[in-house]
């Protein structure tokens, strides 16, 4: 299997579709992982790198992350390879593409993710009328533009504090991939009185010990520009993040940034994981030895598949807020509640709240809701 990846386990994958349209350029995969609380919801991400293995681990951390956040939707992930800077027209016939392709395909719902945008939900609604994150104009809560991710980021570290002795107040944070969730992660925690001191783009990494300017680094990332382009601070490569003297440390861009390998140059006392699998499990059991609080990734960035559900049952935008901050803060005490009482790992503690309820939901439904048998496609 490909990249040694080996299909199936207790809760998935129910579904792996391969797309391929060789006259157009377009390949594409979608995995439903779990549907036994509803329909999957899942970004499409746009790579050129992306792989079966890492569609189908980003799958199954949806599946755990609508679980702990006890939405009615199982989990599913779609990549589809190619270049999100590619030619906005050329862009668009890939994602046309891709959503006609999975017309039938009724268990998964489309959102956003890396690559993708609201028009590009846009797109696929037009299509097969089956997507969240949309244009206000279509009714929809443009995740990416008031940053649902990045604010539930923020509640979460809220509580996280509390439990490594540190104030927000004045604390420091450097964020890995200033991007959607990245940037507004930082701009909530700054109204918080936290002070960003260091981000990074894919073009490289920018430090400022007395704090950048958020609103300048806004402004250049919303120009299609970087963060290398910031007037003032110390330059540096994408990596040199890990290298930056913090308190809070947010990973908000690919998977497996913090490895074994590197784990060790990370200067924080609290990792909140805004990006989907962005460390291995190796790094975060070494960040645990050390003392550094991790909070794993299905509960830290559930902000975004929460606005997503709402806005697929009519919400509106502030009710969606208000309920991001009620269940990213009561499962964030509620996970480090239990790693401090059973002394595990806090990722240990999230799987287990997130598998109790996968598998009571599984104990309510058929294995597929919604095809006639299980497999995989």
């Amino acid at each position: 299997m490909e990249d040694g990846f080996q299909f199936a386990d207790e809760l998935g994958p129910t579904k792996i579709i391969h797309v391929y349209d060789p006259t157009i350029g377009l390949k594409a995969i979608l995995v439903v992982d779990n549907v036994a609380a509803g329909p999957a919801i899942g970004g499409l991400r746009m790579a050129p790198d992306v792989s079966t293995a890492e569609c189908f681990r980003l799958a199954r951390a949806m599946t755990l992350k609508n679980a702990a956040a006890e939405l009615p939707h199982g989990g599913g992930k779609s990549v589809l390879f190619a270049d999100p800077k590619t030619d906005k027209g050329d862009k668009e016939l890939l994602v046309r593409a891709f959503a006609s392709a999975l017309r039938d395909t009724r268990e998964y719902i489309i959102g956003p993710d890396m690559g993708t945008n609201e028009e590009c939900m846009a797109w696929a609604r037009d299509e097969i009328g089956r997507s969240v994150g949309l244009p206000r104009e279509m009714g929809g809560i443009p995740l990416d533009e008031i940053g649902a991710t990045g604010w539930g980021v923020t509640q979460c570290a809220l509580v996280a504090a509390e439990y490594c002795d540190l104030e927000i107040k004045g604390a420091r944070v450097v964020v890995q991939g200033f991007g959607a969730v990245g940037k507004h992660a930082a701009r909530f925690l700054s109204a918080q009185g936290a002070v960003l001191v260091g981000a990074s783009d894919s073009r490289g990494s920018i430090s400022n010990a007395g704090g950048l300017d958020i609103d300048a680094l806004f402004e250049l990332k919303d120009t299609g520009g970087s963060v290398m382009d910031y007037a003032g601070g110390s330059k540096g490569v994408p990596e040199a993040v890990l290298d930056m003297d913090c308190e809070i440390w947010i990973p908000a861009a690919r998977p497996d940034v913090l490895r074994a390998d590197n784990v060790a140059r990370l200067k924080a006392k609290l990792v909140i994981q805004g990006a989907n699998i962005p460390a291995t499990l190796a790094a975060e059991e070494q960040l645990h030895r050390a003392g550094v609080l991790s909070i794993p990734d299905f509960i830290a960035n559930a902000g975004g598949v929460i606005c997503a559900a709402m806005e697929y049952r009519g919400s509106s935008e502030s009710e969606a807020l208000s309920v991001i901050a009620q269940k990213l803060k009561r499962n964030t005490r509620l996970v480090l509640d239990a790693a401090r009482q059973q002394d595990i790992l806090p990722r240990q503690a999230a799987f287990a709240l997130a598998n109790d309820r996968v598998n009571k939901a599984m104990g309510y439904r058929r294995w597929s809701v919604f095809s006639s048998a299980p497999g995989f496609v």
